[in-house]
């Protein structure tokens, strides 16, 4: 009865082992999935980030928009692409209407008014069309 003790005892303190041995691997687990996630977090919210930085960028001038459209070539934001669009549109049109004269004066205002309001969507985070002109310049500068 001795021996079938000891291979109990034996038995319960393997048994005790692996349950420790387990619950070391099952917190680790958990540990390493909590960092992971924290990381994946960081790691949108950096994306995110990225993007209106970039979209913001686009407004400062033609070199700001070069820079943006540099930048958003390496992490394709769909929210810094959509500003670089509604930029580039804004910029074309202001450009081709200055020629007019007068008229142009005019409407290089209103392209001006225009183009701060996009900034200030920019700026809050949302996704605003300019308008009239707006769709038009998602659709003609998709590939961007």
């Amino acid at each position: 009865m001795t021996n079938n003790q000891n291979l109990g005892d034996d038995l319960s303190e393997k048994l005790d082992e692996t349950k420790d041995t387990a619950k070391q691997k099952t917190d680790q687990f958990s540990e390493d999935a909590k960092r992971a996630a924290n990381e994946f977090e960081n790691d949108v919210n950096s994306v995110s980030k990225d993007g209106k930085n970039i979209a913001l960028i686009a407004h400062l001038t033609l070199i700001g928009w070069i820079i943006a459209f540099v930048m958003n070539n390496n992490t394709k934001s769909e929210f810094g692409s959509f500003y670089i669009r509604q930029v580039l549109g804004l910029g074309l049109c202001g450009l081709v209407l200055s020629f007019i004269p007068l008229l142009g004066w005019l409407v290089s205002l209103g392209i001006f008014v225009l183009w701060i309001m996009s900034l200030i969507g920019a700026l809050n985070g949302e996704k605003k069309l300019t308008p009239v002109l707006g769709e038009y310049f998602q659709d003609w500068f998709k590939s961007l």
